[in-house]
């Protein structure tokens, strides 16, 4: 058994900061079915926090199509959405106050993605919020993306606060396997229109939307401190 002390509060960015998510899938449509996928925006939802030449493998795999180039594809993504993000970027309700609400509770914060480090630094800079994190990581780099646990737990490393002192803020479920598998107390702030599926039983915690988050955090102590998992 572990305590699980909150002394962390560590975020995913698309669709957690930022609303960017319909940024990604549109870039996803259009480059994808360029090459005759003819993918759905359901499709496209079945990859969301899957790292982007992950999405690429992925939908090569089950539809190949001649002269796959896994890197030109992912950057020509990346490079709609991070033009998305600069012209139309906003943040996700209740974004500023959450991180706020960190600060004030003395909690260190995180932000543990599967974007690149083009996306960050345009979600970052966009939304002017770059100095409330103490620990920034990316999984462009490494052999897994989530739902690997890595990136989480290098996150956390960087906090230099333990996993299971950490909780996650998610809205993918890739992500949520990712947090739940480095040990941390999970958020799932899921899409509306998915926030009914039952795949969502895994989080610790479910919020209709990110501005209920404040008031989570502001209880986060007496929930979580009087508390033990495996």
């Amino acid at each position: 058994m572990v305590s699980t002390q909150i002394k962390a509060v560590i975020f995913d960015m698309d669709g957690i900061l930022i609303d960017s998510e319909p940024a990604w899938q549109l870039a996803e449509q259009t480059v994808l079915n360029s090459f005759g996928l003819n993918l759905s925006l359901e499709d496209v939802e079945q990859t969301t926090g899957l790292r982007i030449d992950h999405v690429v493998s992925y939908w090569h795999q089950r539809f190949p199509w001649p002269n796959y180039d896994n890197t030109a594809t992912a950057n020509t993504i990346v490079n709609e959405v991070v033009s998305q993000i600069n012209a139309h970027g906003q943040p996700m309700l209740g974004v500023i106050e959450s991180l706020e609400a960190c600060k004030r509770l003395g909690l260190k914060i995180g932000l543990a993605t599967s974007s690149s480090s083009l996306i960050i630094e345009a979600v970052l800079h966009k939304l002017a919020i770059s100095h409330y994190f103490d620990a920034i990581e990316s999984a462009e780099n490494l052999d897994y993306g989530k739902p690997h646990p890595e990136v989480y737990l290098n996150c956390a490393k960087g906090l230099d606060i333990a996993p299971s002192q950490c909780i996650a803020i998610e809205d993918s479920f890739n992500g949520l396997i990712a947090a739940r598998a480095a040990s941390m107390q999970t958020v799932a702030i899921p899409a509306p229109h998915t926030a009914t599926q039952t795949k969502w039983v895994i989080a610790h915690h479910q919020l209709a939307h990110a501005g209920l988050l404040p008031a989570l955090l502001n209880k986060v102590a007496a929930l979580l401190e009087r508390t033990t998992y495996c």
